[in-house]
């Protein structure tokens, strides 16, 4: 087994690293404090990316992405993940792959500006009453003639306010199965402005401050039948079939935070004197490095590990639970001790520590709860027992 990396691989992480450092670090005391991340410095900053070719990176050549491979791909999430949220993700955009389901025509209209940074999707399953349970969403869209009229209420939609556009799931009809009744699902694309869709700010979020996430609400919104995305009644295949290893891509920015976590922790027990000795001589504190280190690793091990195996298309459910599951509550584990070892001084926003620690909150709830990702895991080891 080869754990070492390319050459290519390595000058992606060098050149990614050194954009975060130089264009992002300096940014982020700003949009912590103000909640606020300005159009100007949005623009600015995608800019300098476009420029260093970081900028939807996570797309195929053939399209005007880097084409990168799962486990590259990985490793350019982790650079970026070191940096605030809202900063890394707006500024350097992934497009959704989802977008690469569209059709030549969907494809000109809404993939290739997103590319070229002209304009920005977001993804709407969540509702009020349909987080983990998507299959219980009430939003609906009812087919009239060869138009598709949508009703309802979508929430916690990321980057909502700044998009151009929505790519929305709908409950579109019902089929009976062996389990019941079960909702069938169909995607479309919503263009911002569409008569009948409106997008109302959303809630103040203890995480990610500046990536805010807005409430979206349908009131008889027609849309023509050319705005579905994929087949009617096949949204989940599309979104199965399409939006990828995005668990392991939350994995991946975790171990990037993590890691500037420990390197803080560890410079300040090198350094900071207590009792007429470097606190890290002592125990209380040398053993916690010790094991933020042990756990950075394995979570760092299994997030790489699911990536090859996506590469080499043997990747499970499984697989992707348990590195995503890992990395998430690595993070929780790791800023903590990270702000313990700091004392007071972890709690003040001159290190990036709280901000950290307050990120990592979330990152056991989207993509999928820590509980869904152990009944993802639970389900498949009992699976073959006939559990």
């Amino acid at each position: 087994m080869d754990f070492g990396l390319s050459e290519e691989q390595k000058l992606i992480v060098e050149t990614t690293r050194a954009f975060v450092e130089n264009e992002l670090y300096p940014h982020e005391r700003e949009v912590e404090r103000t909640g606020v991340l300005r159009r100007e410095l949005i623009e600015e900053i995608k800019a300098k990316a476009i420029e260093a070719g970081l900028y939807a990176a996570n797309m195929p050549t053939e399209v005007g992405g880097a084409g990168l491979d799962t486990v590259t791909w990985l490793l350019y999430e982790k650079e970026l993940g070191r940096a605030n949220y809202a900063l890394h993700w707006t500024c350097v955009a992934r497009p959704s792959n989802i977008l690469l389901a569209g059709t030549p025509e969907q494809r000109e209209k809404y993939l290739y500006p997103c590319i070229r940074g002209e304009k920005w999707d977001c993804l709407a399953m969540t509702e009020p009453g349909a987080g983990s349970d998507l299959r219980g969403m009430k939003a609906t869209a009812v087919q009239d003639g060869d138009d598709w009229v949508l009703n309802g209420t979508k929430h916690f939609i990321s980057h909502a306010d700044l998009a151009d556009f929505a790519i929305c799931f709908m409950a579109s009809g019902e089929e009976e199965t062996p389990r019941g009744k079960r909702k069938k699902i169909t995607a479309f694309f919503v263009d911002k402005g569409t008569k009948g869709f409106t997008v109302r700010d959303g809630y103040r979020n203890v995480s990610h401050r500046g990536y805010t996430n807005a409430i979206l609400e349908f009131d008889d919104c027609r849309l023509p039948g050319a705005q579905v995305l994929g087949e009617v009644h096949k949204g989940f295949d599309v979104a199965n079939s399409w939006l990828g290893a995005t668990r392991l891509q939350v994995g991946a920015t975790c171990l990037g935070r993590a890691e500037r976590a420990l390197g803080h922790a560890i410079e300040y027990a090198a350094q900071r004197q207590q009792f007429g000795q470097q606190i890290g001589k002592f125990q209380g504190v040398s053993f916690k490095l010790a094991d933020m280190a042990t756990e950075l690793k394995a979570a760092d091990l299994m997030v790489f590990e699911a990536g090859w195996k996506y590469d080499q298309g043997t990747v499970t459910d499984q697989d992707m639970a348990m590195a995503k599951l890992k990395a998430t509550e690595m993070l929780a584990f790791v800023a903590d001790e990270a702000i313990q070892i700091h004392g007071g001084m972890g709690l003040m926003d001159d290190l990036p520590l709280e901000r950290i620690w307050r990120d990592a909150r979330v990152e056991r709830i989207w993509e999928g709860t820590s509980e869904i990702q152990r009944h993802i895991i639970s389900r498949a080891l009992l699976r073959p027992f006939g559990g």
